[in-house]
């Protein structure tokens, strides 16, 4: 193999760059060109397929900077639809005609399940990443544990659930054990806890911090390490009754509480606390709105006005409850110590699993006691249940303590490997160089993309 692809795919996160320098790196020690295709998938429908080569004479290009959040490439959420043979008939020719003759994609469950049909055309594999940390299985036979329920209200006809777990859980056995970007998000949802908190001790509020993790919980459980008081999480639907309580009983302690929730929290029915409206994203997800919002409502309702009104602490309930949304800061910026090195490596593995033929691989982190953390390969196939859908990882419940809103003596566990050393010296260094560098009050932003634009070539059409 002399050439392969690279694309990045999804929803942005803070180390794409360093998974695409990684791959970089190991092409040119194995002498093989890397191409970088511009905006994901979309680029593949593009008849011009606009692209950059990323390695010329087996050297990285300057722009590519593992330090730098993002993608030099771009990303779009196109999928490519395996009902289309004719558009992947052509997709696969502008690929052929390129001389790319090995695809690495990078992103989550979603690219993942994309890529499918490509592989069935192309070798491909993947490089993991999302701050959701969704990708992976809990125990390799968690696939096998989805059935599909026939639902006459769903558009399909049918819903997925999962049947009743007979696995003994391990911390070793997980696969995937992290994604590149969780940590540098969980670093920037933690700090903001931290932050939030020190404003609701002072003016005796109650906070509700929105973060990410549609169906996920990782997210929420980690920012635990901003000692929030309560954390929610999606896979736990939190009886409100006694969270008012519980509530209450924090407020009269210590005059000011502060929740976690994540974006998917659940009422018991199993259905989304915060509005699901009817649109959705370009991959088919429904849109989530207001967890936040719809716990501060309940809380208010719950509380009551009365109860501040007796502390001498506030008007209203809603005077006193107010919700904070880390949102798409998580999503962005530098990325830790932790998500530039093994991202580095999990590009890296994957030029090795496309150059030894593991066609439709993935490149995965795994961690035991013996060995620490350490890169495989693993078939994608695996991902899949028996109808062939790859599903997002759901936190394990043993992770959580579902009583005391906390993480479990496992949920520590299964945090410390990854954030014990996650900040490197550099990471502290770096902001304080730079962001308050006298140079930015007067020099504009130089975005990345007006360099690779520059760079940017195309496939040359043939005459009509």
């Amino acid at each position: 193999m002399k050439r392969i692809g690279i694309l990045t795919a999804g929803g942005d996160t803070p180390a794409l760059n360093a998974t695409i320098h990684g791959a970089v790196m190991r092409a040119n020690q194995l002498k093989v060109e890397i191409y970088g295709l511009i905006k994901g998938f979309n680029c593949l429908f593009n008849p011009r397929v606009p692209h950059v080569h990323l390695n010329p004479l087996y050297q990285e290009i300057p722009e590519l900077d593992p330090t730098k959040g993002g993608t030099l490439i771009g990303s779009s959420r196109d999928f490519v639809d395996p009902e289309q043979k004719g558009v992947l008939d052509l997709v696969e020719a502008r690929l052929r005609k390129l001389g790319i003759e090995g695809l690495i994609c990078i992103g989550g469950d979603g690219t993942l399940n994309g890529l499918q049909p490509i592989a069935e055309r192309l070798p491909t594999v993947l490089a993991p990443k999302t701050i959701d940390n969704d990708l992976g299985l809990n125990y390799p036979s968690e696939p096998d544990e989805w059935v599909r329920v026939k639902d006459a209200s769903d558009r399909q006809g049918f819903h997925y659930r999962r049947a009743e777990s007979s696995a003994v859980f391990d911390l070793d056995q997980i696969v995937n054990y992290a994604t590149p970007g969780f940590a540098t998000a969980v670093f920037v949802s933690a700090s903001g806890v931290d932050r939030i908190r020190t404003t609701a001790e002072s003016h005796r509020r109650i906070a509700i911090i929105e973060v990410m993790g549609r169906h996920s919980g990782y997210l929420a459980l980690a920012s635990a390490y901003g000692r929030p008081d309560i954390i929610l999480v999606p896979e736990h639907a939190p009886d409100l009754e006694a969270l008012a309580e519980r509530v209450k009983h924090l407020y009269d302690l210590q005059k000011n509480v502060v929740i976690v929730c994540g974006e998917g929290i659940v009422d018991d029915q199993g259905r989304e606390l915060g509005a699901e409206t009817k649109s959705t994203d370009p991959a088919g997800n429904l849109v989530l709105s207001g967890a936040a919002e719809a716990l501060r409502a309940k809380l208010i309702q719950m509380i009551g006005d009365r109860y501040f009104q007796l502390y001498r602490r506030g008007e209203s309930a809603r005077e006193s409850i107010f919700i904070r949304k880390v949102g798409h800061t998580q999503r962005g910026g530098r990325p830790l110590l932790f998500d530039r090195f093994y991202a580095a490596q999990l590009g890296a593995k994957a030029v090795e699993l496309l150059l030894e033929g593991r066609n439709n691989a993935v490149a995965v982190l795994q961690h035991n006691a013996t060995k620490g953390f350490h890169v495989d390969g693993y078939d994608a196939n695996r991902f899949r249940d028996r109808w062939g859908l790859i599903h997002a990882r759901k936190m394990h419940p043993s992770l959580y303590d579902s009583k005391l809103l906390k993480p479990s003596k496992m949920g520590m566990d299964y945090l410390r490997p990854i954030f014990t050393d996650a900040i490197g010296e550099d990471d502290m260094e770096h902001t304080r160089r730079t962001l308050f560098a006298a140079g930015n009050l007067s020099q504009p932003y130089h975005s990345i993309n007006t360099d690779v634009h520059k760079r940017i070539r195309y496939l040359e059409q043939e005459a009509p």
